[in-house]
């Protein structure tokens, strides 16, 4: 929800990394972040030593002995000596702050500084500087990064990292997570699953003369106002858990979540297929679009897994499965080659969600919805741990508010997605018999008659209309009275 001003600031700060030589869009956030992250740092020990004499209370500033790691101090410097200092002097005390374990240290592990010129580095530090112009509370601070990260999504820029948003929120909507629940990303990208579930409880925690709509009729400025300090502390210290097997993502999700307010974001570097995650029955919501059509050394999972295979995506359902505690919760996307495919690992993980689950929902969405990047067809189920499946919602989505083109034009946003979220709400209160319909439920004794087969294309009936074409004599006749007309006419412009 940010204003054009600073919404101009972000892009000039991407495109001066972009002509300054840092191309690779991951590389250029990454550096990005660790400039937001050093601002940042520097603009909370200075309200925490406010606060304190505000309680006359003693703070102890974690600059102190280190005065010269401080912003406002290093970008000062002049130009012939900022960019050594902040690579041998303010990089080394920012890995070592707060001890081997911290939220600081894990934001820093391995971090490399790259920006290569004094000149670029001054350029980012004026526009960073310049965006804190205004007071900004924690959804502005939060939306000046994600807007940052809404430009992996230009050509150019890797936007094949992300989900589209719209779809992300729909998904969060489907599971519905609430204050004391964990929700869990296991291939978390930059967060935004996590991000959405948090704008989500908000939202639902917040007093309705305090929400506001934007141009869109997206709504904004969550406040949370009706959660207990408790509350708080649990939404932010106890809820949020993230994997990703990339160091840059990890650093982007971590940096995501704190700009965003959440103080204590658990997010680690690891490959949760590996026999080396060990978490399980743990998590009462777990949202993600984890990587398709990838395999992966069967050294590394080992005896994992019951189902027996190196597919990526078939062994992350089950290791979703895995991490849900009984009654928990996913919503999760999938390529669509696993809703039909034919080998026995693709029809034991379809017979797992459907006998040890109660599968909820099939959505198919177009194939458009990740395009310029991708056009594969995909879709996404929703299933909930623990029970038995009776009945199967399948919706066939035909429009996500945008063209499905590579242009990917903004029609309205929405599509289809209100009508989703009211029927996946009205599902116990509704037959949804009707076959030729883009929602209607399938009896779990057909589905598995028909070899656990999810594809909705399977069930849906066609209505064809019967189109009555003219006899062939009236057309020839029709054809011979337009040539007619057409020698006329030649023979008159002749004339």
């Amino acid at each position: 929800m940010l204003d054009s001003e600073l919404k101009s600031k972000v892009n000039q700060l991407w495109d001066k990394f972009w002509s300054g030589g840092l191309t690779n869009p991951l590389q250029a956030i990454e550096q990005m972040s660790y400039l937001l992250f050093m601002k940042r740092l520097e603009d909370e020990d200075v309200g925490r030593e406010q606060n304190a004499r505000l309680k006359d209370e003693t703070y102890i500033s974690i600059f102190q002995d280190h005065e010269d790691c401080r912003w406002s101090h290093w970008t000062n410097l002049p130009a012939d000596k900022i960019l050594d200092h902040v690579r041998d002097t303010v990089f080394p005390f920012l890995r070592n702050l707060g001890g081997e374990g911290t939220l600081y240290a894990k934001f820093m592990k391995d971090a490399v500084f790259t920006i290569p010129t004094p000149s670029l580095l001054i350029e980012g530090v004026k526009i960073i500087n310049n965006m804190h112009i205004k007071e900004q509370n924690r959804d502005t601070k939060g939306d000046i990064y994600e807007y940052l990260l809404s430009q992996l999504n230009i050509s150019g820029k890797n936007g094949q990292f992300r989900t589209p948003r719209h779809i992300v929120k729909m998904m969060v909507e489907l599971v519905d997570p609430k204050i004391g629940e964990i929700i869990c990303d296991p291939a978390c990208g930059t967060a935004g699953f996590l991000l959405a579930s948090f704008k989500h409880i908000l939202r639902n925690n917040t007093s309705a003369e305090f929400i506001r709509l934007n141009g869109e009729g997206n709504a904004y400025n969550f406040k949370g106002d009706r959660l207990t300090e408790s509350q708080w502390e649990i939404l932010k210290e106890l809820t949020f858990y993230g994997y990703d097997i990339g160091q840059t993502m990890t650093q982007i999700s971590l940096m995501n979540l704190m700009m965003h307010g959440i103080s204590n974001p658990h997010i680690d570097r690891i490959n949760t297929l590996s026999t080396r995650f060990e978490e399980e029955n743990r998590y009462d919501v777990v949202l993600a679009n984890p990587p398709f059509k990838g395999s992966i050394d069967e050294s590394e999972i080992g005896g994992k897994f019951s189902i027996n295979t190196k597919k990526t995506e078939i062994l992350f359902l089950e290791l979703m499965y895995d991490l849900l505690v009984s009654g928990g919760r996913c919503a999760v996307i999938v390529p669509d080659g696993v809703l039909f495919g034919s080998s026995r690992a693709h029809k034991a993980i379809r017979k797992k969600l459907l006998e040890d689950c109660r599968l909820d929902a099939v959505i198919s969405m177009p194939s458009g919805v990740f395009k310029p990047y991708a056009g594969v067809s995909t879709g996404i189920l929703v299933f909930t741990k623990g029970e038995p499946t009776r009945k199967v919602g399948f919706y066939k989505m035909e429009s996500d508010g945008y063209s499905l083109d590579d242009k990917r034009t903004f029609i309205d946003g929405k599509g289809d997605i209100p009508d989703i979220i009211d029927k996946f709400k009205a599902r116990n209160n509704g037959t949804f018999e009707d076959r030729k319909a883009k929602c209607f439920f399938v009896p779990f004794e057909e589905i598995k008659k028909n070899d656990y087969d999810l594809s909705i294309s399977k069930y849906k009936e066609i209505e064809y209309e019967e189109v009555e074409y003219e006899k062939p004599e009236v057309i020839k006749q029709k054809i011979l009275e337009l040539e007619t007309k057409i020698c006329e006419t030649l023979e008159e412009m002749e004339i």
